[in-house]
């Protein structure tokens, strides 16, 4: 008698799994991005505390500075870890790299202040968003690849769109907190111990992500390629030489498109409301709610663009996008004012452009390499990217607008989201293309 399971009855199961380790993946994600996230939009409250707080302004920049010297630990990050996850799997990774995020928050929220052990709180700031950065560059390349690896080809792009409704969940979710905090404590309680609740909290939730990760499976892809034999990984070796060259094309592309793309996050995502207190005069509370309203935009958007990508292509989207901030870039920044609805309408409308490109990095990014070099390949070319455009923009933004020269950090992103159409137009279609 045959005791192995029909194809009928085979084929729902795995559905389910793929659509478990989908929802497993994405929570995670929202978890390790709400604490990745706390730190801009607590950054006035750690410069206060962390830092010498006589020069509000030079301890704000020390602040930002520390966030971008977060980034420069990425691109390691992404190599190391990308590594990894290229020989040993994807799973292993995504499990490694939560607990670390898990770890930096905890250190951060547990730090003394400034006025208690002087210097040693700013050192142990930086040490804990190094731990974070390393984290951050590997997992971020690994889950693009885990969820593009494990999503049908058809509706790659919508599944792809998840990562960003659940890295904008985690934001948002970060927002709200900001919100509840700051309408429920005075200011004196948020600078003495309220600053410490995000990065407590998140370090919880990280260990609940890293029990939801345990339970993920190995990707189809990854498995199936370890188990090819070695001579047909290996075979045409005369051209090896063209193969790296193409990789590293490849790489250069996939930097130069990121650059637009993570400028634009930053800007617009992680530091918006920052922004908005720190040099427009907003109320914190008012920042807060606004900047959480266009989230919930851009959650609702990045679905619908991913979803349309199956149906047109992925390129028409990315030039959208680039093209939508070399539009209005200035307009969106020239509404922004002390006003909560100015920063409610131009973070809504940014953000909306931004999910044009964000709903299909994922798969885009993913589509270009082949599986033995996907994760090491898209870790290190994105987090250099992030590193050198992302992690800077926050302390660039706010030093020019201390300087009254705002106006070029603008011309600076246009200039970027020209790079970036420039090289979307090198790339060639990938909608149709089977991941091996």
């Amino acid at each position: 008698m045959n005791t192995l399971q029909s194809p009928t009855t085979m084929v729902p199961d795995r559905h389910s799994v793929l659509k478990r380790c989908l929802r497993a993946s994405s929570i995670g994600n929202a978890i390790e991005w709400f604490d990745w996230t706390v730190y801009a939009i607590f950054a006035p409250y750690l410069a206060k505390n962390l830092f010498n707080p006589s020069d509000e302004t030079s301890a704000l920049l020390s602040t930002l500075a520390v966030f971008a010297v977060g980034f420069i630990a990425r691109p390691v990050g992404g190599l190391v870890f990308g590594r990894l996850a290229d020989r040993s799997g994807r799973r292993h990774v995504m499990i490694l790299t939560v607990s670390m995020m898990a770890l930096g928050s905890l250190s951060i929220g547990l730090s003394p202040s400034y006025a208690q052990v002087g210097i040693l709180s700013s050192i142990v700031l930086l040490l804990a968003r190094l731990l974070q950065g390393l984290a951050h560059g590997g997992d971020s390349a690994t889950s693009y690849v885990y969820i593009s690896e494990i999503s049908p080809r058809e509706s790659r792009g919508l599944w792809s769109s998840t990562i960003f409704v659940s890295v904008t969940s985690g934001s948002l979710l970060a927002t709200l907190l900001g919100v509840g905090l700051t309408k429920s404590l005075q200011t004196s309680e948020m600078l003495s111990w309220g600053w410490r609740i995000p990065f407590i909290l998140g370090s919880g939730l990280g260990i609940y992500a890293y029990y939801l990760r345990r339970s993920l499976m190995e990707t189809e892809v990854f498995v199936g390629q370890r188990n090819m034999p070695e001579r047909t990984k290996t075979r045409g070796d005369s051209s090896a030489g063209e193969r790296t060259e193409g990789l590293l094309i490849t790489a250069l592309r996939m930097i130069i498109f990121t650059a637009g793309t993570t400028v634009t996050y930053y800007t617009w995502a992680a530091f918006a409301s920052t922004y908005a207190i720190s040099v427009k005069g907003m109320a914190a509370g008012d920042a807060f709610v606004a900047s959480m309203g266009a989230q919930l935009v851009a959650i609702i958007m990045l679905p619908i663009w991913g979803a349309l990508s199956d149906r047109i292509g992925r390129k028409p989207l990315a030039l959208g996008f680039a093209c939508g901030f070399m539009v209005l870039a200035y307009p969106l920044d020239w509404l922004l004012s002390n006003e909560p609805w100015t920063l409610f309408v131009a973070q809504s409308v940014a953000l909306t452009l931004w999910a044009m490109v964000a709903s299909i990095y994922p798969a885009l990014m993913s589509e270009q390499l082949p599986t033995q070099q996907r994760a090491v390949g898209i870790g290190v070319a994105s987090s250099v990217s992030v590193a050198l455009f992302g992690g800077t923009a926050p302390y660039l933004n706010t030093w020019l607008a201390s300087h009254n020269m705002h106006g070029v950090f603008t011309a600076y992103v246009i200039a970027l989201c020209v790079a970036t159409a420039a090289a979307v137009l090198t790339m060639h279609e990938s909608r149709a293309s089977d991941l091996a």
